[in-house]
């Protein structure tokens, strides 16, 4: 079975990454929503994770812009 999200690219580094924790506090949103509606539909409104060996989910910085562009 094919994962879901992707690897996080070499030449991105963890400063331009959000946690899902981060990512919630900046779209006034819940960590749980955001994780249930990746694993319902595979993506947040659209927006993929990249998800890390650990298990961890990194969401690109300008996610938040994108999901708040989207909203308007």
């Amino acid at each position: 079975m094919k994962d879901k999200t992707s690897s996080l690219p070499n030449d991105m580094g963890l400063g331009s990454c959000l946690s899902t924790v981060e990512l919630a506090g900046g779209i006034k949103s819940t960590p749980g929503s955001i994780r249930t509606r990746l694993c319902n539909t595979g993506s947040f409104y659209g927006v993929k994770p990249y998800k890390l060996p650990n298990g961890r989910l990194l969401w690109p910085r300008d996610s938040i812009a994108q999901l708040l562009e989207e909203q308007l």
